[in-house]
């Protein structure tokens, strides 16, 4: 067999791989926790309004809260927690020489882990506890027998489906082609996108939409889809001189480019303003019918609906916040500053050290400027344009885009070293993992 054929192979089988353990993960989302009336949530969550507060979490689980699933809570804790350790790798600098070494990493990771247990516990038995309260139309209970023996079932199960999650991330790290967490939040979004096309072109059927906002439907999906990917691959390239140096007759260094992404914050401005958002409507749901506050709260959690203009204005603010909150500490001006002072190269023009970083840091507030418009752009205009009920959010745009940019660029990357690796093996300089010279 031939070196082409078997890289052709091996790349089969992480699809292959990948795909099957995506499966097991959809699986999953449609067994329900212990003691749940699957007709009643059901008619609760097909009311008038009953799902809107919901919608996001129930996004990024693929479904499986408004089923509450056994994995209802999903992937988004571990990421909370995750987020949280990398801010405070930022403040402490304890933590700052933990993360410089790999055994400081392995630390921060185990420790991860165990605070994701814990906040999957506090949020699983508040979901339990949440559960219990809601009834369908017909006054049924969601709940089949309520209780603190229910509460803890479905706290242990939750806990259990998340760290679930969280092994076969791993797995799909390890074995397939792309980041595993990421893979599973795309995974949960782009399932539900044929049943909300369906549901358009039902609604069309039935007269309930017009042609054109069919069309209009259609039109912004697709622009949106082209926007996010042309500034999802738009790189601002800085200029870099290395100092030559030759070695076997060959020679290294010269000009180079330092590639910043334009969008450097990525998705998770978005996904963190959003989960800001809906916690104000959240806590008012836990409010009792009988309190006094009610009436208030109810007024705050209509006004926080998707497509609200209150809920656009604070949407867009927490954004451009969290835009130059988060874009800092995914490009690290400081970090590659030093890095390039350590390696004897220059951005032309700049002194190394203290000039470089504040270089760094002007380009990256640029780009952070342009970075938070374009996300305010993108998740506030679809909805306003589509409609407050739809999964083409610009949140889940984001996502879908981002993340199939990133396994096709794996893909490319895999196919471009077989292609490496077969001209070197053909000159008799390479062969496998021996090296001939």
């Amino acid at each position: 067999m031939s070196l082409a054929q078997g890289k052709l192979d091996e790349l089969k089988k992480k699809l292959l791989y990948t795909f099957l353990l995506l499966v097991v993960y959809r699986m999953a989302a449609q067994v329900p926790v212990p003691g749940v009336n699957a007709s009643a949530i059901q008619s609760y969550f097909s009311g008038t309004g009953a799902g809107g507060l919901f919608d996001l979490v129930n996004t990024f689980s693929g479904g499986a809260f408004k089923r509450f699933s056994v994995i209802a809570l999903g992937i988004m804790p571990y990421i909370t927690t995750s987020i949280i350790f990398s801010l405070m790798g930022e403040i402490f600098p304890q933590f700052q020489e933990l993360q410089s070494d790999s055994e400081g990493q392995k630390k921060i990771q185990k420790w991860t882990r165990y605070a994701t247990v814990v906040l999957c516990a506090v949020q699983g038995y508040g979901m339990a506890v949440m559960f219990e309260s809601f009834k369908s139309s017909g006054g049924i209970s969601v709940i089949t027998e309520p209780g603190l023996l229910f509460r803890t079932t479905a706290t242990i199960t939750l806990v259990a489906g998340t760290m679930f999650l969280l092994w076969l991330g791993e797995r799909i790290t390890e074995w397939g082609l792309e980041n595993g967490v990421s893979l599973i939040i795309f995974a949960g979004i782009a399932v539900a996108l044929p049943s909300e096309i369906m549901t358009e072109l039902t609604l069309y059927r039935s007269g309930e939409r017009g042609g054109m906002d069919i069309v209009i439907f259609f039109l912004v999906i697709a622009a949106t889809f082209y926007i996010v990917s042309f500034v999802e691959t738009a790189f601002r390239g800085i200029p870099v001189q290395y100092a030559k140096k030759v070695v076997n007759n060959r020679v290294y260094g010269g000009n180079q480019t330092l590639p910043v992404r334009v969008d450097t914050g990525g998705v998770m401005p978005a996904i963190l303003a959003s989960s800001l958002l809906a916690a104000p409507a959240t806590l008012a749901s836990f409010v009792p019918e009988t309190s006094a506050l009610k009436p208030f709260f109810n007024m705050v959690q209509q006004s926080l609906y998707p497509g609200q203009l209150l809920f656009n204005l604070f949407y867009g603010l927490l954004i451009v916040y969290m835009t130059f909150f988060y874009a800092p500490i995914q490009f690290k001006t400081k970090k590659i500053s030093e890095s390039l002072q350590k390696n004897n190269a220059f951005i032309p023009g700049i002194r190394p050290g203290v000039k470089t970083k504040e270089f760094l840091d002007f380009v990256l507030f640029r780009l952070s400027f342009f970075g938070a418009l374009f996300l305010v752009l993108v998740c506030t205009a679809p909805t306003i344009a589509i409609g407050s009920s739809t999964r083409f959010g610009g949140t889940s745009m984001l996502i879908l885009v981002s993340v199939s940019i990133r396994v096709m660029m794996n893909v490319q990357s895999f196919m471009y070293a077989d292609k490496y690796e077969a001209s070197y093996k053909s000159r008799g300089k390479y062969s496998g993992n021996k090296k001939r010279f």
